[in-house]
């Protein structure tokens, strides 16, 4: 059961907000800040164009990213003081993010750790099965490192990359396909660092990966 959308921001919904902080609810598919490729579809932008239009005073900035093809819960600061009190959260490993991948194959272990280091920098990833399929693993998973893309390559080195990857691993070498990376960022919690209270907010998981798991 996902947090209540309260808003949408150009169909983007807001699933917590206060005179601090938004969290909004990201689809798969849009960056979070602009690439040197200057992508067209990116999520600062977008909210940030819309607030304009209505004439708000802030700008949103992003305390932390997903990926492109990630879906799922980001923390958006408004104004850049209220953005480094967050970071410093996430600097400081206070802020729990938990994902829920599919992952291909079967896991021996119901749960451990993996933690081969990322370009040479420690990194380690939580999980736990939720449940075995015919081909494929649900997995829940917590980052208890913040390198980039490290679920997708953390799962790759182990032999059991992201349903729906074709960045770490081709998708050639798998009988499961799927058209969308199965990835989502569906929990926070952590104390605000404003009013001290514990958050605990989530999404449910997205059409394109309940559609995946009612064919598979």
């Amino acid at each position: 059961m996902g947090n209540h959308v309260k808003y949408k921001i150009s169909n983007i919904p807001v699933v917590y907000e206060d005179e601090w902080f938004l969290v909004i609810d990201k689809p798969a598919g849009l960056l979070t800040i602009p690439s040197p490729k200057k992508d067209s579809r990116v999520l600062t932008n977008i909210l940030n164009e819309d607030l304009k239009r209505r004439g708000v005073s802030y700008r949103l900035h992003p305390c932390h990213r997903l990926d492109k093809e990630t879906s799922g819960l980001i923390i958006y600061a408004k104004g850049k003081s209220s953005q480094h009190k967050m970071m410093e959260e996430f600097k400081q490993k206070r802020i729990k993010k938990t994902y829920l991948a599919f992952v291909q194959g079967l896991l021996k272990k119901n749960q451990g750790n993996i933690d081969f280091p990322i370009e040479g920098r420690p990194a380690c990833t939580k999980y736990k099965i939720l449940q075995r399929k015919k081909d494929f693993t649900i997995v829940e998973v917590n980052p208890l490192t913040g390198r980039k893309n490290q679920i997708r390559i953390h799962f790759k080195q182990i032999g059991h990359p992201l349903v729906g990857e074709d960045k770490f691993a081709f998708r050639r070498d798998f009988r499961l396909r799927s058209k969308n990376l199965c990835l989502h960022a569906k929990a926070l919690e952590f104390r605000h660092p404003f009013t001290k209270k514990t958050l605990y907010l989530n999404s449910p998981l997205p059409m394109k990966m309940r559609d995946f798991l009612n064919k598979n």
